[in-house]
């Protein structure tokens, strides 16, 4: 029979978390913020096909930060989830609170079960269509849920990017004021300036018709950056 050493459940969860927060320091962070039209989600990330920012149903995003092919699994589950509730009930029924706790229930059911934690951060947000109707969730590694309104940091550098933020957030800004302080707070953080082709972009605009997220381009980008 093999020797199973204890360990107290206190240092157990403490392993895992510190494991999975190094996991997730080693990625770029991520930024949302609300805007005038809707929700903004800012990345810096230079690839141009393996996206942190993506559309999960016709008013709701996904954002996620470290472990890439962890977070892209779970990105396709809440896609099948929330066509699945679409196409069973209605899609008005499809909230971002529903995919925002089947994935905390998830995070926590690998966090407590299995050996190794997922190494992720993740956020949903849905675009309402009024301000006040707009909803932001912030789900860490061990299911742990948050609602979050104005803007949201979340990565290695989350801590310092959240004060930057702080800093710099007012009510009502435009798309192009969200990117410039989104990029600014970013390169504060990285002690650099932020290429406009290196960062990954996405809204949320509640102007849109059925589908509200659109992807804002390089020159899109460019353009907003260079305006002072």
């Amino acid at each position: 029979m093999a020797f199973q050493p204890y360990v107290p459940p206190e240092q157990l969860i403490k392993d895992r978390s510190d494991y999975a927060r190094k996991g997730i320091a080693r990625g770029r962070s991520v930024v949302a913020v609300e805007c005038d039209i809707g929700l903004l989600f800012l990345a810096e990330n230079p690839s141009a096909t393996l996206h942190k920012i993506s559309e999960i149903y016709d008013r709701i995003a996904f954002a996620g930060v470290g472990r890439y092919s962890e977070f892209e699994d779970l990105r396709i589950s809440g896609v099948r989830l929330a066509d699945l509730r679409g196409y069973s009930y209605g899609r008005e029924d499809v909230t971002a609170k529903t995919i925002a706790n089947a994935y905390a229930q998830a995070l926590s059911t690998v966090f407590t079960q299995q050996l190794k934690p997922f190494e992720v951060e993740i956020l949903v947000g849905q675009v309402g269509e009024s301000p006040e109707d707009s909803e932001l969730y912030h789900i860490l590694f061990d299911g742990s849920l948050t609602d979050e309104r104005g803007y949201v940091a979340m990565g290695g550098k989350s801590e310092e990017l959240t004060a930057q933020l702080k800093d710099r957030y007012r009510e009502d800004l435009t798309v192009e004021d969200a990117v410039r302080m989104g990029a600014a707070a970013l390169g504060a953080v990285e002690q650099n300036q932020v290429e406009a082709a290196n960062l990954e972009v996405a809204v949320l605009d509640r102007t849109r018709g059925r589908r509200k997220f659109r992807r804002l381009t390089d020159q899109e980008l460019a353009g907003m950056l260079a305006t002072t």
